[in-house]
């Protein structure tokens, strides 16, 4: 690989631009694919192939060929609101991920560079953060407080701009009266279904690291559902 093209590889990740590398593994050419941008005769002949690769989010070989596609990927950002206990545990599950997080709290003692170290942290009220935060279909939203004054704002804003996935805590009783709020307020049955409540797939745990995994393997689920 020439060191240009790796100059560039490293600008788009950073610029967290979606595209994919395209080897010959015969000869060692490679070019970097993006949508609707044309690519040399080496490559051109198999665009669809690797379109599709790139659709799908993988990485592999072309069938009976040598070229090789790794996709890179926009990290999918995920919004905590409620810098709780179980929030750290997500917090470590997450690093792993190709996961950007941010933590939205307005209570300070809670969300702290001290309790979230390297984390994106807006110690503001939803809906004052959310205009720090660029986000759509492909975000998650994951509320923890149990407190109707910060996660409502939150799950509102979510279910406005169609997140992929949108989970709240809470108990059955919790939830029901959360959705009878957000009926209030103007939302549909479709959209509050849409809602994982209470979050989380049933392992049976009760601990806040053992919720968090809960949390965790949905969130990974419905990723891969997109």
């Amino acid at each position: 690989m020439k060191y240009s093209q790796l100059k560039e590889i490293i600008r788009k990740k950073d610029s967290k631009i979606e595209f994919a590398v395209v080897t010959n593994l015969e000869n060692g050419l490679s070019e970097i694919y993006e949508p609707g941008k044309p690519l040399s005769k080496e490559f051109e002949i198999h665009k669809k192939q690797i379109e599709r690769f790139f659709n799908l989010k993988k990485n592999g070989v072309i069938e009976n060929t040598e070229i090789f596609v790794e996709t890179y990927i926009k990290p999918i950002k995920v919004i905590i609101v409620g810098a709780v206990h179980i929030a750290q545990y997500l917090v470590d599950f997450a690093k792993s991920l190709n996961f950007e997080i941010y933590i939205i709290d307005p209570r300070g003692y809670f969300a702290s560079e001290q309790r979230f170290p390297d984390m994106k942290i807006i110690n503001k009220w939803p809906n004052e953060a959310f205009k720090e935060i660029e986000t759509n279909e492909n975000s998650a939203l994951i509320a923890l407080t149990h407190d109707p004054k910060i996660d409502d704002p939150a799950l509102q804003h979510a279910l406005n701009k169609k997140f992929y996935y949108i989970g709240a805590l809470g108990s059955k009783k919790t939830h029901e009266n959360r959705c009878q709020r957000l009926k209030e307020v103007g939302f549909n049955d479709e959209q509050i279904n849409s809602i994982h409540g209470p979050i989380g797939i049933k392992l049976g745990g009760k601990s806040a690291p053992e919720i968090a995994l809960s949390i965790i393997s949905q969130l990974v689920s419905e990723t891969y559902k997109k």
